[in-house]
């Protein structure tokens, strides 16, 4: 992949349309299904959006109270919700029953999903979850392979007739036979000094590689020895030399690290998202920002910014913006700022406000990842249009390959600019240039920019008098000011 590109997140149990009740069952909410993802839904990603590659989320079989054909339910008080969570995996070598028209078909309806989705011109994403699985795993581990707590039984924090003696280290407190309700109760962690798991999970990335999958976005990875991704990548890129991998990583210091064990991409949550939610909500000023890239320094391209993602609540929700088009602002940036990807989550680019209250989840600004349900269906187009028109500017040589000039450090406080409310930046590429100045403000404002010969000498680019003229920005919006394709 291209430093610069547009990745779209889809949960396939959520996608499409359907009457639902929170907390439903399977029989009465019914599932999206991977046939749901047609030739048209791909054709639009790739023209409206200029989508680059789909994640699809929750492929893997994992746990669920239904029974499918073929399929046992799992007990019941393991599973989180009816459908369950996709990072509880039961088995690494087939698709969720649910996503199936045909359960039994489950594996060659994945691989005409990927197909439809290589004819489309994008890429391939799914989860590679190494750091847990379901407590009631399937295949193919033995009790050696995790943390077995002997001379102690597993004690839920419920009432339940599950019994687990030994009990296993659950994933997220592997040394803790009695896990939280916010832990993940439903995991057990896996051992990677046994290098058996290591040739297993190296299986599983060949194996879905295999069915047509060109990237994995790989979960916690710090939970994880960064020496396994170093000698696993290594082995798949052997064989499948274009296979690209995203790592789930929170911690800043750790991001070298993982880079450094191969990774190319890494979200960057704990920086650009952190901060971009921090100035949205009044508590950082703008000028934050600088300081977030600075830290990054070389390692910008190899992030993925997003706003939205399946853990994070909506930008629409009441817990973040309450209005998907107060999210314009922070969109234009993490965008258009640098050459590193962008993510957009299913529904972000319409509005979502994900403030249904589905059932295991609650009403908490995100969409479920536990239950049977859809979106709300709501369609913000003006909001539409405006993810359309961003996501072409960022395919432009100038977004996604040109420099970036911050313009902050030359634009103090004044009559004309607030540096607490605004940040501006450039970008240029073979001669050609933009001004993007982005306003956190709640109401418009009229901004004058200082920008010197320095500034038009670093990029490359002549000075343009546009430029220099006072620009009206409305509230929580962004202006883009372009030298090219007049």
């Amino acid at each position: 992949m291209n430093s610069k590109f547009i990745l779209y997140q889809v949960l396939p149990r959520v996608f499409g349309q359907r009457e639902w009740v929170p907390g439903g069952t399977y029989e009465q909410n019914g599932s999206g299904k991977m046939a749901d993802i047609t030739d048209g839904v791909l054709a639009g990603l790739k023209t409206d959006l200029h989508v680059d590659a789909v994640w699809y989320t929750g492929i893997i079989a994992h746990a669920t109270k239904t029974r499918f054909e073929g399929v046992e339910p799992c007990h019941p008080d393991l599973v989180k919700g009816q459908a369950g969570s996709p990072y509880a995996i039961t088995d690494y070598f087939d698709v969720a029953a649910e996503l199936a028209s045909a359960p039994s078909r489950g594996l060659a309806e994945f691989e005409a999903l990927a197909a439809r989705t290589h004819k489309a011109g994008m890429k391939v994403v799914i989860d590679f979850v190494p750091n847990h699985v379901f407590r009631q795993f399937r295949k193919p581990f033995s009790k050696i392979n995790f943390y077995t707590l002997y001379g102690q039984s597993l004690r839920l924090p419920f009432e339940t007739d599950y019994r687990e003696s030994p009990a296993l280290g659950t994933g997220n407190c592997p040394g803790e036979a009695e896990p939280g309700m916010c832990d993940w109760y439903d995991t057990v962690k896996l051992n990677y000094d046994n290098k058996y798991t290591w040739n297993i999970m190296l299986d599983v990335l060949m194996f879905w590689a295999g069915k047509g999958v060109d990237g994995f976005r790989c979960d916690m990875v710090e939970l994880v020895t960064a020496d396994f991704f170093r000698w696993a990548f290594a082995q798949v890129r052997h064989k499948y030399p274009d296979t690209f991998f995203i790592a789930e990583v929170y911690d800043k210091g750790n991001y070298r690290r993982y880079a450094d064990a191969g990774f190319d991409y890494l979200y960057d949550k704990s920086g650009f998202y952190d901060a971009l939610r921090e100035i949205c909500a009044g508590n950082r000023p703008a000028y934050w920002l600088t300081q977030e890239w600075q830290f990054l320094g070389d390692m910008q391209p190899r992030m993925l910014n997003f706003l939205e993602n399946h853990d994070e609540q909506r930008l629409a929700s009441d817990f973040f913006l309450g209005d998907g088009r107060k999210g314009l602002a922070p969109l234009t940036v993490s965008l258009l700022f640098n050459t590193a990807p962008f993510m957009i989550y299913f529904g972000q680019e319409y509005g979502e406000r994900g403030m249904q209250e589905e059932g295991y989840s609650g009403r908490d600004g995100r969409t479920s990842i536990f239950d049977y349900c859809s979106l709300s269906g709501e369609r913000d187009e003006y909001l539409y249009g405006r993810y359309k028109e961003l996501t072409a500017l960022a395919s432009d040589p100038v977004f996604a390959r040109g420099k970036t000039y911050d313009l902050m450090w030359i634009n103090p406080a004044s009559d004309h600019f607030d540096p607490g409310r605004q940040f501006a930046f450039m970008r240029s590429c073979n001669g050609k240039g933009a001004l993007v100045v982005a306003n956190f403000a709640d109401r418009p404002v009229d901004v004058r920019l200082n920008i010197t010969k320095e500034v038009f000498d670093c990029l490359g680019i002549p000075a343009d008098h546009r430029f220099f003229e006072t620009i009206n920005i409305p509230a929580h919006d962004a202006v883009v000011i372009k030298t090219f394709n007049e």
